[in-house]
């Protein structure tokens, strides 16, 4: 079973599009950064590592053959997939050419589009069938990532989580009782280590404290001007 959410970069400049494809894969469970134009796909794609990228052709200042070509001169793993509205068969052999996994023509379904992405990503060996499955025990809560659900099993009290949170809480889960560095956090789950990104992340940490209020063995603790610890007394 994978714990760790899989990690998207989608770079497409059409909002409508842009919208409709981040919301989708979101409820399919990844976490998705979304950028609208070329030079800011391509700058973040270098800060942060992602466990795929999706990459509109024809976009604003930087191309997405650019940004692959970018990508590949420092890590010749992560799965690319490209998407245009062009159907000519130059554009097709210079994705690949430039290290693209594959090449979706647009219009296309999101049902296309989520079945290319797990084919690729169970070809690379980074999920399983099971994946979906990804369920944490927090002291008295279960925490089911994927549905974004976090239960409190004494009276089946259940929160709905938004993705943030979730990412959040995941990352908190999978380093119990270690301190995650609010550089970490916010790199991960932010994309960025700036001023208002930290502000946003201290906001979504006070609303998992409150979720999390019923048990009392259970405590996310600031380590003042480094991180967070999720400490849980499994004894208590």
């Amino acid at each position: 079973m994978t714990e760790q959410p899989i990690k998207i970069l989608l770079v497409e400049d059409d909002p409508n599009l842009g919208e409709v494809l981040k919301d989708f894969l979101y409820k399919e469970g990844y976490s998705v950064d979304w950028e609208t134009d070329g030079y800011y796909g391509k700058e973040k794609i270098n800060r942060r590592k992602y466990d795929l990228c999706i990459l509109d052709i024809m976009l604003p200042k930087v191309d997405g053959f650019q940004i692959a070509q970018s990508l590949r001169q420092h890590d010749q793993t992560t799965p690319i997939v490209f998407l245009t509205a062009r159907t000519l068969k130059d554009d097709r052999i210079k994705g690949f050419q430039v290290g693209g996994d594959d090449y979706l023509t647009k219009p296309f379904s999101t049902e296309e589009l989520s079945l290319r992405i797990k084919a690729i990503l169970r070809r690379t060996g980074q999920i399983h069938e099971d994946t979906k499955k990804a369920v944490f025990n927090i002291g008295k809560y279960e925490f089911d990532y994927y549905n974004l659900s976090l239960k409190y099993n004494n009276n089946n009290e259940s929160n709905s989580l938004t993705r943030k949170e979730a990412d959040l809480l995941a990352l908190l889960c999978k380093n119990k009782n270690n301190l995650v560095s609010r550089e970490k956090a916010l790199r991960e789950i932010w994309g960025e280590n700036d001023y208002f990104a930290g502000r946003s992340m201290d906001v979504f940490i006070t609303r998992l404290r409150k979720y999390l209020k019923h048990d009392k063995n259970i405590q996310i603790k600031n380590i003042h001007g480094t991180g967070f610890r999720l400490e849980i007394d499994e004894e208590g």
